[in-house]
């Protein structure tokens, strides 16, 4: 199954998404990302400048380190949430989620005064994904691989090949994404080597995870965010994803002091959906919106939503009215085949304080493959 994303055709999977995400829990996975586009920005005044797209403090940002931020417009509306990796004091990729940014930074720029360079770099980068994942790279880099810290990167040369390893993912486990530099001319051999390094540890290639991702907490550009929503609507703008106090103005951050003052009004809430199995691709960008009622009048919708087979219920997201977003409140969905139950509940489903990517990949290395009993999640 494929999907359009940046533009781009964009492998969604490749056979039983259920079999992919037991892949993806037991053992190490290969994911191509490379529509994940990176908006370089580059110049005297990248640090100024990017620190003005982006909600988050950016001096808080050591050269090397990645975040994981928003860029908002001037109502407080989430254009995109990438992964920014700062590469030096003024050099800067976004990597990006699905939208135009490349065009909005070079619309913010435009007279801006900024001395600022901004492409769209020559990268593409795959994802390795899962409790093996330290394995395959050990084989590609050798141990130093192993010293990336959580959100941060590092450079390596592959065979040749220019390439960036970051400790980051989509997956809420264990992982890395390698950036491909000279993509045009370098991707597909470095895909080879890195399919040959992982077949030893039995590397299996799949699409993004969903099933995982709406487990984990991690929400997808187009379906729980929008441009219509804001950072405190998906619970993120309180301090961590906003800084309203950082030096220096940002886009979009006097609507985001109103909102904050003034509370908002909805809110993106965890819910169990009771009713038939919902499958593993229910989101924004594949299936017309479930809506969510409460006695007997529509108050919102699902913006995600899949069956979990380790928790073994239906389990999802829906943006509420934040009077219903109370923990244990019952609404009901239409999934338009039935009208089922349905309870808000805290999020993420599973490992809330994302333990499982913080992991010590040294021991995880040496301990090999997990047992399928602690892969899934039952030790």
């Amino acid at each position: 199954m494929y999907s359009v994303y940046n533009r781009t055709y964009h492998p969604r999977h490749y056979g039983d998404p259920v079999a992919e995400y037991w892949a993806l829990l037991n053992g190490v996975t290969l994911w191509d990302v490379g529509v994940e586009r990176q908006v370089e920005i580059t110049g005297p005044d990248a640090f100024e400048f990017t620190n003005l797209l982006i909600t988050r403090d950016l001096s808080t940002c050591k050269v090397g380190q990645c975040k994981y931020v928003f860029l908002t417009d001037e109502s407080g509306g989430i254009l995109n949430d990438p992964v920014l990796l700062r590469l030096g004091e003024n050099h800067f990729w976004l990597s990006l989620a699905d939208s135009d940014i490349v065009l909005w930074a070079r619309g913010v720029a435009y007279r801006s005064g900024y001395d600022v360079q901004i492409r769209e770099a020559d990268v593409a980068p795959v994802q390795v994904q899962g409790p093996r994942s330290a394995d395959v790279m050990r084989e590609l880099f050798g141990d130093a691989v192993l010293d990336i810290g959580y959100y941060y990167l590092h450079e390596f040369s592959l065979d040749g090949i220019d390439v960036i390893v970051s400790r980051t993912g989509y997956t809420a486990e264990v992982g890395y994404e390698i950036y491909v530099r000279d993509a045009s001319l370098n991707a597909e051999r470095a895909w080879d080597l890195i399919w040959q390094a992982g077949q030893p540890h039995g590397l299996q290639v799949i699409g993004p995870c969903h099933i995982r991702r709406i487990e984990g907490g991690i929400l997808a550009h187009g379906a729980d965010i929008t441009f219509d929503t804001n950072p405190f609507e998906v619970g993120m703008g309180y301090d961590w994803m906003v800084s309203l106090d950082k030096e220096g103005d940002f886009i979009g951050k006097e609507a985001l002091t109103r909102i904050r003052a003034e509370g908002p009004t909805r809110k993106l809430a965890g819910v169990e959906i009771g009713g038939a199995p919902l499958g593993s691709f229910n989101d924004g960008s594949m299936i017309d919106v479930f809506s969510v009622r409460h006695d007997g009048q529509q108050v919102g919708e699902v913006t995600s939503a899949c069956y979990s087979p380790r928790l073994e219920k239906n389990i999802g997201y829906a943006m509420l009215p934040i009077e219903l977003t109370e923990l244990g409140t019952h609404v009901q969905v239409d999934t338009g085949n039935e009208v089922a139950d349905a309870v808000v509940v805290p999020k993420p489903f599973i490992d809330p304080t994302k333990e499982r990517p913080k992991q010590n990949v040294y021991t995880l290395a040496e301990a090999g493959a997990p047992t399928e009993a602690s892969a899934h999640g039952l030790v």
